[in-house]
């Protein structure tokens, strides 16, 4: 397997941790019974677990392009240096987004936000 094709699984991996520290931080907020009900009126998640629940709904948004990106490489058989970088770019700085994003560190949150950004465009690069 390939570093883009590695590098997605762990992305799959990490997405799955932010859903699970999201998790832990609205259990702590509203508790198990508000979180296994319909979810009506749920009261707002805030602090360090709305937070994490936001990071992992922006990872989300991002897994699919970077999905869609390394797979398509991969089909095409396009997948390179530059591809290998872009999506270690792009894993490296959305592991660092979660933590900063948690931590509630916005400017910095955003420039790594951009970095994975660019390594998706160094992947999409390649492909057009």
């Amino acid at each position: 397997m390939g570093v883009e094709l590695s590098l997605l699984v762990w992305s799959v991996v990490l997405t799955l941790a932010q859903m699970l520290v999201a998790g832990i931080g609205a259990n702590t907020q509203v508790g198990l019974t508000a979180l296994a009900g319909n979810r009506e009126d749920l009261p707002a998640i805030t602090g360090w677990a709305g937070r994490a629940k936001r990071a992992h709904a922006n990872m989300l948004e991002n897994l699919v392009l970077f999905a869609a990106l390394v797979l398509v490489a991969h089909v095409a058989g396009k997948t390179n240096a530059m591809t290998a970088l872009g999506a270690q770019l792009f894993f490296w700085s959305r592991l660092a987004y979660a933590v900063i994003y948690v931590a509630g560190i916005p400017w910095l949150r955003t420039l790594v936000w951009f970095v994975s950004l660019i390594g998706l465009v160094l992947i999409l690069l390649q492909l057009i």
